[in-house]
């Protein structure tokens, strides 16, 4: 069997390639290792970016979204029992909307059904030849043996998925591991706020967001080797009323803990192997960019797959790397300093201190909540190919959870990581 491109993946970085591919005349096969119940339904992330939003109408999957999706203006920062709002829209103009990563799964899915092929519960999926101008890829489904000959394939497969795993040598790894976790819950409980709320707290971070009128999503800074079964309902909703304030409780129907960590592969490519989502970059959950990079990734990779597919251009292919990490690192930063912010580092009341006076200092200064409102909306999208300024690089670069304890940073502070984009 042939096609173009070879995805493989069914995230969001996987199937809005596939939109892509298929609104430019491009042919492409999705493989997908999970069944489709499976993937529909995963929760992940639910905050999408102006730019997510506006490329899901583009695309003309975004009728549910307009319908079902809640559109917010701001967010609040929280500390000592005070809420101090950031006006999202009014300092930049753009705003985010609360919609589930399956529901964009489901709405994807069902636009390409019939165009493209995706095969869910594909085995033993690996890749050949990716440094040839014919790669190849084999796996099993329906209990047959199967061979995908394709001009380029795209590894939309996650942090554990083949493709990573597949290049790992000719990489170079930026690994940063925080000592604490996320523990959050799905509620059936209407939301107690209009706006997302971002708690610092002695006792630790809390944040209250939701994902409809009548399902809430609190999440609890927990240590990282916390126990899921330590944490009762009851003591849940406990722990949220302290660090919170007012929350409406509810059934808990899901609840889980979340390691907090961020990666970065570079080059995000290799041959005719190109990377996208979290194959090649993971970031804390507090900035709220993960889905979003997904998204943008594969923006940059569909007009540059096209042009050398179609005409054999390779500049874009070439650059790929460089132009989908501009906007990866400026969001590593921004989700380090959000995140370093609000918990609890474990380090005394100096860090504490240091962390109040950046919240203080947000909430008076407009140019620090306009850089702040300016990195969480999502900067706009590049109208052109542009590639940041040249980077140095090590074979690899391992944090430990140690150095998140180091003061505080601008979210515009430092050399590439402060360039738009």
């Amino acid at each position: 069997m042939r096609t173009q491109v070879g995805i493989i993946g069914a995230g969001p970085a996987g199937l809005t390639l596939a939109m892509l591919l298929h609104r430019d005349g491009i042919d492409c096969v999705v493989l997908e290792a999970r069944d489709r119940t499976y993937v529909e339904n995963r929760v992940r992330a639910g905050l999408l970016e102006q730019n997510t939003v506006d490329l899901m109408r583009e695309l003309g999957v975004g009728e549910r979204l307009d319908r079902e999706g809640l559109e917010h203006d701001g967010i609040y920062l929280r500390a000592y029992g005070r809420n101090h709002y950031i006006d999202l829209a009014g300092l930049t103009g753009r705003h985010i909307t609360i919609y589930g990563q399956q529901e964009v799964i489901k709405d994807l899915t069902n636009a390409l059904i019939e165009k493209v092929p995706i095969h869910f519960e594909a085995a033993d999926v690996a890749l050949h030849d990716i440094k040839s101008d014919n790669p190849r890829i084999t796996y099993q489904h329906d209990s047959q043996a199967h061979e995908l000959t394709c001009d380029a394939i795209a590894g939309c497969d996650g942090f554990h998925g083949v493709s990573r795993r597949t290049i790992e040598n000719h990489i170079t790894e930026y690994d940063y591991t925080y000592p604490f976790g996320w523990l959050g819950i799905l509620a059936e409980a209407k939301p107690a706020t209009d706006e997302l709320i971002y708690a610092w707290n002695e006792r630790g971070f809390a944040l209250y967001t939701m994902r409809s009128q009548k399902i809430s999503r609190l999440y609890l800074q927990v240590p990282a080797d916390e126990d899921i079964a330590n944490w009762p309902d009851d003591r849940i909703w406990a722990e949220l009323g302290e660090r919170l304030g007012e929350v409406n409780e509810g059934n808990i129907y899901e609840k889980g803990i979340t390691p907090m960590r961020s990666y970065v592969a570079e080059p995000m490519q290799h041959g005719r192997l190109f990377l996208a989502g979290d194959s090649a970059h993971i970031v804390p959950p507090t900035g709220a960019k993960g889905l979003n990079l997904a998204v943008n990734d594969v923006r940059l990779l569909a007009p540059a797959l096209t042009e050398l597919i179609r005409g054999g251009r390779t500049d874009r292919a070439d650059g790929y790397t460089a132009a989908a990490l501009r906007r990866v690192w400026r969001a590593q930063d921004f989700s380090n300093y959000m995140t370093r912010m609000l918990h609890d580092l474990g380090a005394g009341p100096f860090q504490q201190q240091l962390q109040l006076a950046r919240l203080d200092y947000i909430a008076r200064s407009e140019a620090a909540a306009h850089s702040l409102a300016e990195n969480y909306v999502g900067l706009p999208a590049e109208p052109d190919f542009q590639l940041p300024w040249p980077r140095s690089r090590t074979r690899r670069a391992s944090t430990s959870s140690a150095t998140a304890c180091s003061p505080i940073s601008s979210p515009t502070a430092g050399g590439v990581g402060a360039t738009p984009g």
